[in-house]
């Protein structure tokens, strides 16, 4: 069942009255916040739960309800950390420890999952969910024995659920018990004629069985109840690939990647097809793809390498498979086509001690007991289509391969600036919002003849012509005037008037920091404004792209120069280090200079400084992402939620929702 864990209806069950009533304010978030749960209107439900969390942190139902509106929004660690608040709160909270468990589990963490599971029918043992979702982390933890017997006891008490049979075939399946695994795909089938999962399901078992006739009339009954499913179609291609019908598979691939264009998995799958039908520069770009998304992919290698053969590109062939080696050292075919490639080359002394080797590992694999060293088994077909079985979910050391992995560019959030705003009216100025409050820069505003504000999205903030057309003599302030008007050569001779002016006022020299600032982030931004009509504004990317070499299509990038900018910000720091936004502007920076580190450091002390700034905690969350420390920064991607920044709850839908579902 695409999700288990049935949080939708949960959560409508689960929305009742609060049994404490409180002061008028704490009765109006919780009601504005549970209906906004209620109605699917999650960020403004966090919004409401986070208000009310300040009026009382007590309430264990604030935190249980916050969790649930995370959870939906794709942020699992912040669920967590809210359903173990309210836990905590109430020891006893059965439903705490269930919705908790269900985080742990998708985040891998079973051991604790279970625990926390047993807490929960210890505390209510006649619940039949918790049997459910018991039986679901089982069956993630590869106990399927223990997962039949839960999802036994879940059916006792609700037989008409389809799903659950759905999930016990499942186990039954890996448990190599194919009948029972039709039988509860049947049954599924018979509850609900409508539900698409469980003719995919059954059809996948079928086609394993080779009778790919039934198959195809079960895949094409899922599409015909939703022709978005792009698991039927995937699983279709397979089938009709088995079957000859290249042509056909070919078009079902390539529905999946109109829906999902950086499906891994089917581009891997397409690579290949189009390998068997001759097209080879089709198959390099689709293969190249694959690896930049996931470069530890040691099969996308191999068999990059065998279409570079085909071509007779041979470097490019050998280079592919010193990766392949490299990645799995006891790759027998690997170095069994290696000694190939170098024989062609002249390399044959290489090539013998290449052959040499192979014949050794596959000696050692012929010795070794059963679910030993697949990949020293020299009559696999590795060229062959990968499907989502038994085999493949098994994994060993290719477990996190090609599934859920996608191309994306994601913007950081960008640099801080004064900004002019049509009234001195201070947005946000609720007092529970957390106002960035400095008297420095508070006094710098007050006193400015035009109503100012520092932002980092100032084309938020409406301003109209005239504010931006009226005169004044102060330097940094026509600038500003003329960053709004896009006039960047002008406002950019105008900052650096400012901050060569020779002015002797009251803190004068501190106001320096500010022109500064302005000038470093103008910089920025005018090298983006250029970049941006070559299509190439340099951004944070997910998928390690150029670490692959021979790239068939290889995508031109220019590498852009911040130093003049980076100059002035790091300028600005050493007059004014305590204000965040310089901090901030400095990580940024930092981080488009590739200085990842030093960006990660800047942005720890504007959080430092400013506690609330969230979208430092969105920054720092893709940077820690981008360096392979996940878990931090999908922590810190979650505080950014949770402070109200636009978009971070879909960053975490990307990188941070590993859901392994049945």
């Amino acid at each position: 069942m695409k999700n288990h864990l049935r949080f939708a209806a949960l959560c409508l069950a689960l929305l009742l009255p609060l049994c404490a009533r409180a002061q008028y304010d704490k009765d109006v978030f919780s009601f504005r916040g549970r209906t906004a749960l209620q109605d699917g209107r999650l960020s403004e439900a966090v919004a409401n739960f986070n208000i009310l969390a300040q009026l009382d942190s007590t309430d264990y139902w604030t935190f249980f309800y916050r969790g649930i509106a995370k959870y939906n929004l794709g942020d699992i660690r912040g669920a967590r950390a809210d359903f173990s608040t309210a836990v905590r709160l109430n020891p006893v909270f059965t439903s705490g420890y269930h919705y908790r468990a269900i985080t742990e589990s998708r985040t891998g963490n079973y051991d604790a999952a279970l625990r926390d599971l047993e807490r929960a029918i210890e505390l209510r043992p006649g619940s039949a969910g918790l049997y459910f979702t018991r039986g679901v982390t089982y069956f993630l933890s590869r106990q399927f024995e223990r997962a039949v017997s839960d999802f036994d006891k879940y059916i006792r008490q609700e037989p008409k659920d389809p799903s659950s049979y759905l999930n016990r075939g499942a186990s039954y399946l890996f448990l190599g018990d194919s009948l029972k695994a039709l039988e509860d795909y049947n049954h599924a089938i018979k509850l609900d004629r409508f539900e698409p999962e469980g003719y995919i399901r059954r059809g996948s078992l079928k086609a394993a069985r080779k009778q790919y006739d039934e198959a195809l009339q079960d895949l094409d009954k899922a599409i015909e109840l939703d022709s978005t499913l792009t698991l039927a179609y995937f699983n279709r291609a397979l089938v009709r690939s088995e079957n000859g019908d290249l042509k056909s598979a070919m078009k079902d691939l390539n529905t999946v990647l109109k829906y999902e264009p950086g499906n891994a998995l089917t581009l891997y799958n397409r690579s290949l097809l189009s390998a068997q039908v001759g097209d080879y520069e089709g198959a390099l770009a689709d293969m190249d793809r694959v690896i930049a998304i996931n470069p530890g992919n040691v099969l996308a290698y191999f068999n990059r390498a065998g279409f570079f053969i085909e071509m007779q590109r041979w470097d490019d062939a050998l280079a592919d498979y010193n990766k392949a080696i490299e990645l799995y050292p006891d790759f027998a075919k690997a170095y069994m086509n290696r000694a190939y490639v170098e024989l062609q080359m002249g390399m044959n002394r290489a090539s013998k001690e290449d052959y040499r080797i192979a014949r050794a590992k596959v000696a050692e694999y012929e010795k070794a007991t059963a679910g030993g060293a697949d990949f020293s088994d020299t009559t696999r077909k590795y060229s062959s289509l990968l499907a989502l079985d038994a085999d493949f979910a098994r994994g060993g050391n290719f477990e996190d391969e090609m599934l859920r992995h996608r191309d994306v560019d994601i913007n950081l959030k960008p640099l801080y600036r004064f900004a002019v705003v049509e009234s001195r009216t201070i947005a946000g100025s609720y007092a529970l919002e957390h106002r960035y409050e400095n008297r420095l820069l508070d006094n710098f505003i007050a006193s400015a003849p035009l109503p100012l504000t520092v932002a980092n999205e100032p084309s938020a903030v409406p301003v109209t012509s005239a504010v931006l057309a009226e005169k004044v003599d102060d330097p940094f302030l026509k600038g500003v005037q003329a960053v709004g008007l896009k006039q960047y050569n002008t406002a950019l001779q105008d900052f650096t008037d400012a901050i060569e002016a020779d002015d002797n006022a009251p803190y004068a020299a501190y106001h320096k920091a500010f022109y500064l600032m302005n000038r470093g982030a103008l910089r920025a931004e005018m090298i983006e404004f250029i970049a941006s009509f070559e299509s190439n504004v340099q951004t944070l990317t997910m998928d390690d792209k150029g670490n692959t070499r021979a790239r068939v299509r290889e995508q031109v990038s220019r590498e852009y120069d911040y130093s003049e900018a980076l100059a002035d910000m790091e300028a600005a720091a050493a007059i004014l280090p305590s204000l965040p936004y310089i901090q901030f502007n400095l990580g940024n920076l930092y981080c488009l200079s590739s200085r990842f580190v030093q960006a990660i450091d800047s942005y720890d002390k504007a959080i430092r400084l400013y506690p609330w700034m969230g979208s430092a905690y969105f920054n720092r969350g893709l940077v820690l992402i981008y360096l392979k420390d996940k878990e931090k920064g999908c922590i810190d991607l979650s505080r950014a939620g949770e402070l109200g920044v636009d978009g971070a709850y879909d960053v975490i839908s990307r990188y941070c929702d590993k859901d392994k579902e049945l």
